[in-house]
């Protein structure tokens, strides 16, 4: 049988990230976050996934992408308030 490791709380998150529980609600919202999982009404991650969510964010820093975007676009990409692209 497979040992699991026990899944993190937002908090566990939260304070493991050093970041506001409402940053890692707000990732999630946003889709910029590790994935989670609802377990009953408790939200919960993976350390696995979260490692693997940090190595990501990492590769794309090398990468010179935003971590911080879900799509990958490039750090000095800067869009106008229209949405279209600064000159």
């Amino acid at each position: 049988m497979q040992h699991l490791e026990p899944l993190l709380s937002a908090q566990d998150l939260a304070e493991f990230l050093d970041v506001r529980v409402a940053t890692i609600y707000a990732w999630r919202y946003r889709r910029q976050g590790p994935p989670g999982l609802r377990v009953g009404k408790h939200l919960r991650y993976r350390r696995a996934d979260v490692d693997e969510w940090i190595d990501h964010r990492i590769e794309d820093s090398k990468r010179g992408l935003n971590p911080g975007s879900a799509s990958g676009v490039p750090t000095n990409s800067r869009r106008t308030p229209s949405g279209g692209r600064a000159r």
